[in-house]
């Protein structure tokens, strides 16, 4: 039996659309006794509206099985004093933390959603009021700096963009507290009571997912799906422990493995 990590987006789903074999595969794995816990890098949306997404999928979790950027965020910021550039929706994860206009002691940034509203997160104006926080001391957090995200649609562009802005323009570097970071998968792991060298991430995001994870000491499955490409699986010079079609093909391989 195993410890696994399992991505949301990409992984078991596309823009709220289930992967086929994804429901039957976290159920196959369950009834072989691995242990799970669901890691993900969505900044749009609660951990409770996730998994109830997720099970709406028909994919079986409870809410505290899933490990989200925000809730990672709250236990780094606790009791600082914090502007924050995210989605609405996770302000509630946010909790412990003191959420301010002016005279921040960090900076947070996140967030990205296919509707025309994220535009309001990254406005000029916000992104200047996070400038000049930077400027006066303030630490710049982000709950991560994906670049892009697949969607129903497409690629489309993701907050690292502007967080990579921010550091040029105020010279600083966003301590990310979702995948890739150190922390993130070491809370995950002691959710889990697991070690990593006995633990399998399984993934879709070659850099955020597969790299972060090798780094941490865990092993890797790529899956075929979501942002993969195999152009970036050749640049990346990472080489995963395994790379399988999609998610359903897992529960059997792992047992092959183990």
């Amino acid at each position: 039996m195993a410890a696994i990590l399992l991505d949301l987006d990409g992984v078991l789903h596309v823009s709220g659309h289930a992967l086929p074999g994804a429901a039957d595969a976290v159920m196959r794995l369950r009834a072989a006794g691995h242990r799970l816990r669901f890691v993900t890098n969505n900044t749009t949306r609660s951990r409770a509206q996730l998994a109830s997404e997720l099970r709406g999928l028909g994919i079986e979790l409870a809410d505290d099985e899933l490990q989200t950027t925000a809730t990672s965020a709250a236990r780094a910021l606790a009791g600082k004093r914090v502007l924050a550039l995210v989605m609405q929706a996770i302000v509630p994860d946010l909790e412990g933390v003191e959420l301010v206009g002016e005279g921040a002691e960090a900076v947070l940034v996140g967030g990205a959603d296919e509707t025309d509203e994220t535009g309001r997160v990254f406005s000029y104006m916000n992104l200047s009021r996070a400038f000049s926080e930077l400027q006066s001391g303030a630490d710049l957090y982000s709950l991560h700096k994906n670049r892009w995200w697949q969607t129903s649609r497409g690629p489309l562009l993701d907050s690292g963009a502007f967080v990579a802005g921010l550091e040029y323009a105020a010279d600083v570097e966003a301590i990310v507290v979702g995948k890739p970071s150190a922390p993130y998968f070491q809370a995950a792991l002691e959710a889990l009571d697991a070690d990593a060298e006995l633990t399998w991430m399984v993934g879709d995001d070659i850099e955020a997912d597969i790299r972060g994870a090798h780094a941490f000491g865990m092993r890797t499955v790529l899956v075929r799906t979501g942002k993969f490409r195999p152009d970036d699986l050749e640049r990346s010079g990472v080489m995963p422990d395994m790379v399988v079609s999609s998610v359903g093909d897992v529960p059997e391989w792992l047992e092959r493995a183990l």
